[in-house]
């Protein structure tokens, strides 16, 4: 296929990418990462690295006519692909905003291991891309690190810079879009495009801990909107207890304050989770099959009577939330507290249930990003257009 002589070739360049913290060169290409080098050198943790190496919500902008689209890839690690219980780790392709296609990066031809196409018209369900010059992105898998080659095509490939504020957000794996097939389902992505935002996800599943070198990476990133969703790892991994939390939280805003003192900043509480709103963690992922296939499910493993003891509940963090929110506002009028039971709360269980007790699936990832962009999104948009139209 890379053999075609009737596709033109447009090695993949910065200007074409977006969404990425950082991009180095790699053996054939370029790696798009979640954050920078100097972050990167601090962490001694296998999982952390390998969810800043996950490109969640890093994406190709391109304005073409083309009916044929082909994206050179090298996927640097393939083992999700291996575990049945992961979701499918799949490309979106959307054009003008709308979703075409979900292909998946295949062998070019067999014995090039190296060689790695994504066949975005193949995937089409007319076989053919696209009817005129449209805008097109392409959402690369959530949990596929991969080097970005080339795009190979029946027509010019122009890059397309992003028109929209740029929103810069920070959670857990239900950031990363954990559950969710594509990653332009995960509920940030859902929600920026709905806001007409320009996104950087720095979702890490697992990995939410209020880590300073996450806090510096933001403090020095370009960002008009800046969103931080925190608890529901500090529970699933019992990280902290009550007593050095408060502290932990100030002093991640404070670093990221550093850098962005009156940029708008959503103090985002965890969702619900109907297995830690009262019980502490930490979490346990057991493999069941309960007559519809293997699956996993979450629970906690700790006890609410340990409460007393200074161990964290979701309830208990959102109260601590809302607290540091209050002790802020007189000098961080800037600082606006999102409760997170208003974009996924008990009641959304009953016709949303998250699948695996912790994670929502991709409707439950879409109907989170929606609320998130029609309501505290939408309102920090509007508050802030009201102060520059006033100065």
């Amino acid at each position: 296929m890379l053999d075609d002589t009737s596709l033109q070739s447009f090695p993949v360049t910065a200007d074409l990418v977006h969404g990425a913290v950082e991009l180095t060169a790699g053996e054939r290409g370029l790696r798009p990462w979640r954050l920078p080098e100097r972050a990167r050198r601090q962490i001694h943790d296998d999982g952390a690295a390998k969810v800043v190496a996950d490109p969640s919500g890093v994406r190709l902008r391109m304005r073409t006519a083309a009916d044929r689209l082909l994206l050179q890839v090298m996927p640097l690690d393939r083992t999700v692909h291996e575990d049945p219980l992961r979701p499918a780790q799949v490309y979106d392709v959307l054009a003008d905003g709308e979703l075409i296609a979900q292909p998946v990066a295949e062998p070019a031809r067999a014995g090039a291991a190296q060689d790695w196409l994504v066949d975005v018209a193949a995937a089409c369900p007319s076989g053919r891309l696209l009817d005129g010059e449209r805008l097109v992105e392409v959402w690369l898998p959530a949990e596929e690190p991969t080097e970005l080659i080339a795009v190979h095509s029946d027509a010019p490939v122009e890059p397309a810079p992003e028109d929209g504020l740029r929103w810069v957000h920070h959670g857990s794996s239900i950031s990363h879009g954990a559950v969710a097939v594509g990653a332009a389902h995960a509920w940030p992505a859902v929600a920026a495009r709905r806001a007409g935002l320009d996104l950087v996800n720095l979702g890490f599943a697992g990995q939410a801990m209020m880590d300073q070198y996450t806090a510096r990476a933001i403090r020095d990133l370009p960002a008009d909107l800046l969103s931080v969703k925190l608890g529901i790892n500090i529970v699933n991994g019992d990280t902290f207890r009550l007593r050095s939390f408060a502290p932990a939280v100030h002093g991640f805003l404070d670093t990221i304050r550093d850098g962005h003192p009156e940029t708008p900043l959503l103090l985002m509480t965890p969702i619900w989770c109907g297995i830690h709103e009262h019980t502490p963690g930490p979490v346990d992922i057991e493999q069941v099959d309960d007559g519809g296939g293997p699956r996993s499910l979450a629970r906690a493993t700790g006890h609410p009577a340990e409460v007393a003891a200074g161990r964290l509940t979701l309830t208990i963090i959102r109260e601590e939330l809302a607290r540091i929110a209050a002790e802020r506002a007189a000098e961080d009028p800037h600082l606006h507290l999102v409760e997170g039971p208003a974009l996924y709360g008990a009641e959304d269980a009953n016709t949303h249930p998250l699948p695996d007790a912790l994670h929502p699936d991709t409707a439950t990832h879409r109907l989170i990003g929606e609320r998130a962009a029609d309501g505290p999104l939408r309102a920090v948009l509007d508050e802030t257009a009201r102060t520059v139209r006033a100065s």
